[in-house]
């Protein structure tokens, strides 16, 4: 009998959270986005985030890839221990995380997944993408979330109203750029900000007033040929923390 698994062996997905370059641009992404959150203030409230940021980045990393790569009952058993962590959270505050909320969270993984994997590889086809957005909408059907969108095409179309609507620039977004600043360093933080500049939407860029041109952009074409030459991991070390150098490496499948 063959091991079923929650994500196909040979899907698309499984190659990009499979890479630990795609893995770290996609929360570069999720990390200037989720600072505009309009309900960013729930992270606050954990404290986990501004007290921790490169080791929170780990820890849901860790989450999002024992649902990719396990065997589906053990995958399914990762989600529902996220949705109890959540519950939790929700009951020591007493109030709900709002649903569009979590839909956010979900949004921002299937979006710069494939922002990511089309900055550090190639064009995705549209099979590749539907393929993103029906594994990502699986965890929030798990999840018992309320409002999903059915197809890649509705998905395409709520994420341009979130963008619009559950994003602002608040006190929050500033602490939490200043957090990211102190915990990697001034010349990581700019590496930060250029990568951020050169995977996140219109919408987000113009809300942190970035510029339109990652300075990161005629260089992704030299780290491509790097990993030809094996080079890359050189390069990662270079502009990522020491102290979480062995959490980088395992990132790769």
């Amino acid at each position: 009998m063959s091991t079923e698994y929650f994500v196909d062996q040979n899907s698309i997905v499984r190659k990009i959270w499979g890479k630990s370059d795609i893995i770290l641009f996609i929360f570069a992404g999720a990390s200037a986005e989720f600072a505009l959150n309009k309900a960013v203030d729930w992270l606050y409230f954990t404290g986990r985030l501004p007290a921790d940021p490169m080791g929170r980045l780990f820890s849901t990393v860790t989450y999002a890839r024992s649902i990719v790569f396990s065997e589906k009952q053990a995958a399914l058993k990762t989600i529902d221990v996220m949705s109890a962590i959540h519950a939790k959270v929700e009951a020591n505050r007493g109030a709900s995380i709002p649903d569009w909320a979590y839909r956010d969270v979900l949004f921002m993984l299937i979006d710069y997944s494939i922002r990511a994997f089309e900055v550090l590889e190639r064009k995705m086809n549209s099979g590749e993408k539907n393929e993103v957005f029906r594994v990502f909408n699986r965890v929030g059907e798990r999840m018992g979330l309320k409002g999903l969108p059915t197809n890649f095409e509705a998905w395409q179309q709520m994420r341009h109203e979130h963008l619009k609507e559950n994003l602002h620039y608040s006190k929050y977004t500033a602490d939490l750029f200043r957090q990211y600043r102190k915990h990697v360093g001034i010349i990581r933080y700019s590496i930060l900000l250029e990568a951020q500049t050169l995977v996140v939407p219109e919408r987000v860029n113009y809300l942190l007033g970035f510029r339109k041109f990652s300075l990161l952009q005629p260089v992704v074409g030299m780290y491509k040929l790097s990993r030809l030459v094996k080079a890359d991991a050189v390069l990662r070390a270079a502009i990522l923390p020491p102290k979480y150098k062995k959490e980088i490496e395992a990132l790769d499948a």
